[in-house]
């Protein structure tokens, strides 16, 4: 879970994991897989940091470059 401000400042934790797409126009909006979308205080770069801190936490990366090492021929 990354932690996010809302817009009326209340904070929130959100799971990484079901996050598409971050983009400031200039505000930041996160897009959920499911379509969803919410406006968050934090900057783009914030929230990419963010969700790249728990991939590393949680061992996503890791098993990614596992399975790449697994799938490239001998």
């Amino acid at each position: 879970m990354i932690s996010v401000t809302r817009i009326n400042g209340s904070k929130l934790w959100l799971n990484a994991l079901l996050i598409e797409l971050v983009e400031e126009t200039p505000d930041t909006y996160i897009t959920f897989i499911n379509g969803k979308r919410m406006i968050v205080l934090e900057s783009a770069n914030e929230i990419i940091a963010a969700i790249k801190a728990y991939h590393y936490e949680v061992g996503i990366h890791q098993a990614t470059i596992k399975v790449q090492q697994m799938e490239e021929p001998s």
